[in-house]
């Protein structure tokens, strides 16, 4: 913290550059996927962003973007009823957060905390990088085989996280994400591998029509909100375990207790909040990002003030059509490699937690609640519960986790 104190401005910028690089492609990738307009879910991760750390005090370097939790129901409500039945939906999602955050705080966080030790707070976060890790895996795949032009990609980005991270002095050490992505982006361009006229095409400045018709479109409070409301706000109920897992990892990889201060209440709050106004401008529900984490955890640079500066360039940068081109066409090849880095990193967080606690895998206990998390999590991918909500593995996995915790005695 004190070394970041001393980096100048124009650094500091390329450090939340960088962050808006690992976000970037998932948080485009929502709203792709439910046919909202990306532009509008890069504006509404930035704000909702700043939403959440003005929330928080400022203290928990979060990224907030778009969450895949609710993909499908805001595909099928997208297309039944439109984008106001949409945004009534997630301002709903919103208020459930804030609901769950007052129950939360009236309950006491050492009730909160009671329910997540490390024998069930370290899995989780192992199962997390784990889970996201053949999102990698798959970036690198033509028709479900390893493309070895795109492996060679990948393998040079990660030789250049490696050989940075371990050699590169002052400043480009905190910055092998950016300086990584700028390498493989350019070797991409020269194998061919990057059309350009995507870039050439775009304009420079403003919203296209359907990101304004979004913007300016009001919620739909008639049967088809409600029903809306139905189909998305369930699914915050099964996202709260995820943000638990998340705020967790990013409060293990900072070496703070955020479920203390600022409270996990506040989180909640945060991303409520960050929803709403995600609903308000017709983009996705937001949540905490993973990749940023990872981030955090490479650069090992925790100031929070860079997030903040991410965020303000994330909310620049929607509006400016060449930059959203640029970084919309990095070769998936390109992604992979920092993928594979940054997932890897979130599963050896969750291992240094474990060694860290000196946890006794003699005991029976706890190595059968660390192999029902391990299994669930990384067996399961999603469980549907209805059309439109699906619960996930990893929500699965701390469930079971939790109630293992509770049950089982401390001596077997």
């Amino acid at each position: 913290m004190s070394s970041y104190s001393q980096i100048n401005t124009a650094k500091k910028l390329i450090l939340g550059l960088q962050h808006v690089l690992a976000m970037f492609g998932a948080t485009v990738l929502v709203p792709i996927l439910t046919g909202l307009d990306p532009g509008v879910a890069i504006l509404c991760a930035g704000i909702g962003t700043l939403v959440f750390h003005s929330v928080t005090k400022g203290i928990v370097p979060v990224f907030l973007g778009s969450s895949f939790a609710f993909i499908s129901a805001i595909a099928l409500t997208l297309s039944q009823f439109g984008i106001g039945a949409v945004k009534t939906g997630i301002i709903a999602t919103g208020l459930v957060y804030i609901i769950m955050a007052l129950i939360i705080k009236l309950a006491g966080v050492e009730k909160v905390k009671s329910f997540f030790p490390p024998i069930v707070v370290g899995p989780i976060i192992m199962v997390i990088g784990l889970r996201l890790s053949p999102t990698a895996i798959n970036m690198l795949k033509v028709d479900g085989l390893i493309h070895p032009k795109y492996a060679f990609v990948a393998l040079i980005v990660v030789l250049s996280v490696i050989a940075i991270s371990i050699f590169a002095k002052g400043f480009f050490k905190m910055v092998p994400i950016l300086i990584s992505v700028i390498i493989g982006y350019v070797l991409a361009i020269f194998l061919g591998m990057v059309d350009l006229s995507y870039i050439y095409d775009a304009s420079w400045i403003g919203f296209s029509d359907n990101a304004l018709s979004s913007i300016l479109t009001l919620p739909d409070f008639s049967s088809a909100g409600l029903t809306a409301v139905i189909a998305l706000a369930p699914i915050a109920l099964v996202v709260f375990i995820e943000h638990i897992g998340d705020i967790t990892t990013n409060g293990a990889v900072v070496g703070k207790n955020f479920f203390e201060n600022p409270g996990i209440h506040r989180t909640l709050i945060g991303d409520g909040l960050a929803t709403i106004v995600a609903g308000l401008l017709g983009g996705p529900a937001n949540t905490t990002y993973g990749e940023n984490t990872g981030v955090l955890a490479v650069t090992k640079v925790y100031n929070p003030e860079v997030i903040r500066i991410a965020a303000i360039f994330a909310i620049l940068l929607s509006f400016c059509g060449k930059f959203t081109a640029i970084v919309q066409i990095i070769p998936p090849a390109v992604m992979g490699g920092i993928s594979i880095v940054l997932f890897g990193m979130i599963s050896a967080v969750g291992v240094r937690t474990l060694v860290e606690e000196h946890l006794d895998f003699n005991n029976s206990r706890n190595l059968l609640i660390a192999a029902i998390i391990f299994v669930i999590g990384i067996g399961v991918s999603d469980v549907p519960l209805s059309d439109t909500i699906t619960i996930s593995g990893l929500a699965l996995a701390a469930l079971f986790g939790v109630i293992l915790n509770k049950l089982l005695p401390e001596n077997i």
